[in-house]
């Protein structure tokens, strides 16, 4: 969890050396900058305005994320057994519950980072995979970013950090609910993590 946690937050922190430039590239590097700029924004540094620089970054964030292509990669073959109305809202429920976990830990948490862009790997005309490498406090971190282009945007669907994958930790986490359990379990299970994460946030800000 903690190296799916620094592979979502580098795009939102960190200043960036570009050693090759290309179009998925070109869209990490863009949401990045975005990022950058809602976190030193002065106007957000209240704690009254936390929560509007939290929407603001997550503008940001859904846009270079695929977040239905995710669930359905976490999935894998639990996929067919979700209903469609279940498989929205477990898209839904999923992406919220990525964005309540890596904002909590990058919010006021700016730091001065490093990000290195290493090559890009034309997999298909369609896919691409993106190497960089965050410096941090004199480590190096690899980082590799799995893109799809679909209606003329390069999105993410996968991440992996030291070589260890989102989805795959993911994948390993929801099917040992699914095991036993059914597609309304899990994502009851979510809507139960969610309201622990909400509960969280209001006693911090209390």
């Amino acid at each position: 969890m903690r190296r799916t946690v620094s592979a979502l937050s580098i795009l939102l922190i960190g200043m960036i050396s570009v050693a090759h430039s290309a179009q998925p590239l070109d869209s990490l590097k863009r949401s990045m900058d975005q990022g950058i700029v809602i976190l030193k924004d002065p106007r957000y540094q209240d704690a009254t305005d936390k929560e509007l620089q939290r929407e603001k970054m997550w503008e940001t964030i859904q846009k270079i994320f695929d977040f239905t292509e995710i669930a359905k990669r976490t999935l894998a073959r639990n996929w067919r057994n979700f209903t469609p109305q279940q498989r929205q809202e477990f898209t839904d429920r999923f992406a919220e519950l990525l964005k309540n976990t890596y904002l909590n830990r990058i919010q006021g948490k700016f730091e001065d980072e490093k990000v290195i862009y290493l090559s890009q790997d034309m997999i298909t005309d369609s896919k691409a995979l993106v190497k960089t490498k965050l410096l941090r406090k004199n480590k190096e971190i690899p980082i590799d970013y799995s893109m799809r282009l679909r209606n003329d945007t390069w999105r993410i669907y996968d991440v992996r950090v030291e070589g260890v994958s989102m989805v795959k930790n993911y994948r390993t986490q929801f099917n040992k609910i699914l095991l036993n359990g059914s597609p309304a379990k899990l994502i009851e299970r979510l809507k139960e993590k969610l309201e622990l994460l909400k509960q969280a946030k209001e006693e911090r800000i209390s």
